[in-house]
């Protein structure tokens, strides 16, 4: 299979909430906009990937959807969060596997993670020097 393009698909119970949410707390760019106005789909830049808000389910249907997002600053960003109201479901800590994490959700129950990655972490070592 040839991959071209990907994006996570994220289908809130308030649709206008959760989008506001992500543009206008997180602050994340715009990368499209399509549909009719009264349920317009938007298409956020996620870093290098694409998160698409758009459609609606059931408030009885629970999301298992968890996105991880990588952060420069995961305290300066959680500090910043709380002073807009967003809820923090726990505060940054270093986990075993050497990444700092701290977690919010958004109005619609979506966990995220936001995840700072340590100067001598693994992840950031280049495969070619080994």
């Amino acid at each position: 299979m040839e991959i071209l393009s990907s994006r996570v698909l994220l289908r809130p119970v308030n649709l206008a909430e959760t989008q506001s949410f992500y543009r206008d707390v997180l602050q994340l760019a715009v990368s499209r906009e399509f549909g009719p106005p009264e349920h317009r789909g938007v298409v956020f830049f996620l870093g290098n990937g694409l998160l698409e808000v758009s459609g609606q389910r059931a408030p009885e249907a629970t999301s298992s959807l968890v996105l991880w997002i990588q952060v420069r600053d995961v305290g300066a960003q959680l500090e910043r969060l709380a002073g807009q109201g967003v809820p923090i479901l726990r505060e940054a800590l270093t986990e075993p596997w050497g990444l700092i994490e701290g977690w919010i959700q958004d109005p619609d129950g979506t966990r995220i993670v936001l995840v700072q990655v340590p100067e001598r972490h693994p992840i950031r070592r280049d495969a070619r020097e080994l």
